[in-house]
């Protein structure tokens, strides 16, 4: 056996994103690249660690555990690699974030001015949607989770970022007229949907729920980005983020569209298992937010106070 740190490092990835373009994607490398440090892992074993079945990558049970144990070996490296940045006196260690997809416009804001003042610190964010975030916390295999629905099962502690604001939108293409619509536009407006397990999703049908509006569903996209688009190609129109639009709203692409009890207002919380025993580097980022998430989302968000 004599495969290197890097060659455990791709095999990993590969495994965990279950694609070798996905791990070229997030290794920074190509992919002929990732492919060729696979291949010479695998020569090493006379078992095989995955296997392609119509073009869709599998993990053998003997590629599981040789993940598993890659991991602890790149676990027990950085947690030398950290030992030692802190036997200098500088705060060091692997923080661990899962945020829901439409928070990767909000959490990075929130974490610039730690980490450029920590650069030992190592940030691994991970954006999801609502189910699998809510998962990793149960799991505990994060210090900290960032929704704007707050999960009703676990016992979490938490604290408040920012005001989440979800309108109407449609593309600039048609004109409304009226100042303030009442429900009854939602007849004439195909709706777009998130995903089950969405935030965004579960919000929206409550408020359509709550409301009882005479709702149209059109389609239904797995991220925000791609209901975005989809608005923007004027093949629907959907309740979105306010915070995921801004450039749009700005170029005038996009409009929000004044309807009554709009908009649906949430909290940005970021949150943790109560009584998690916190790592020196998440004691040191939640005790930073505590003192400067006034002065970040003053600084950051203050175009958001004009919708």
């Amino acid at each position: 056996m004599n495969y290197t740190l890097h060659q455990l490092q791709v095999f990993l990835k590969v495994t965990q994103v279950k694609s070798v373009t996905k791990a070229a994607q997030e290794l920074h490398l190509t992919q002929p690249a990732v492919s060729i440090q696979l291949k010479n892992f695998q020569d090493q074993f006379d078992v095989p660690l995955t296997e392609v079945v119509g073009r869709k990558l599998y993990v053998t049970d003997f590629g599981g555990e040789i993940a598993k144990a890659a991991e602890d070996i790149l676990d027990k490296v950085n947690a030398i690699n950290f030992k030692t940045v802190a036997f200098k006196g500088q705060l060091s260690g692997r923080l661990k974030i899962s945020v829901v997809s439409t928070g990767k416009y909000v959490m990075p804001y929130f974490l610039t001015d730690f980490l450029k003042a920590n650069p030992a610190v190592e940030l691994l964010l991970d954006v999801t949607n609502k189910s699998k975030v809510i998962d990793d916390l149960e799991k505990n295999t994060v210090d900290f989770s960032l929704v704007s629905v707050l999960p009703q099962h676990l016992q979490i502690e938490r604290i408040e970022l920012l005001q989440n604001k979800l309108f109407m939108v449609g593309n600039s293409e048609q004109k409304f007229k009226s100042k303030v619509y009442d429900k009854k536009i939602f007849e004439l407006l195909p709706l777009i949907y998130r995903e089950e397990g969405s935030g965004t999703r579960y919000v929206m049908e409550k408020f359509i729920q709550r409301n009882n509006l005479p709702v149209r569903k059109k389609m239904e996209l797995t991220s925000n980005e791609a209901v975005k688009q989809a608005v923007l190609a004027g093949l629907g129109y959907s309740i979105m983020p306010l915070i995921g639009i801004k450039n749009e709203l700005q170029n005038g692409d996009l409009q929000i569209i004044p309807v009554k009890g709009f908009p649906i207002k949430s909290i940005w919380n970021l949150i943790w298992i109560k009584g998690k025993n916190f790592s020196p580097v998440a004691k040191a980022l939640l005790t930073h937010l505590k003192a400067e998430k006034t002065r970040i989302a003053k600084e950051q968000f203050e175009w958001y106070e004009a919708y």
